[in-house]
């Protein structure tokens, strides 16, 4: 899971497997691999870093992701 931020300032987490794209129109844009869209406040490169860190994670712990 992976934590992010709505525009209104409410955090809220993520299963970051279930992450299909992650796009900025501005706005970052995280759509879900069941085709919900989630609009947050950090950029693509933290998402991105935050998933990245979360594999890494899984990886330590010995967990199949």
């Amino acid at each position: 899971m992976i934590e992010v931020t709505r525009l209104n300032g409410k955090r809220f987490v993520v299963n970051a497997e279930l992450i299909r794209t992650v796009e900025e129109q501005p706005d970052t844009i995280i759509t879900l691999i069941n085709g919900d869209h989630l609009v947050v406040r950090e950029t693509m490169r933290e998402i991105v870093e935050k998933v990245i860190e979360y594999g890494r994670t899984l990886r330590r712990l010995g967990v199949a992701a």
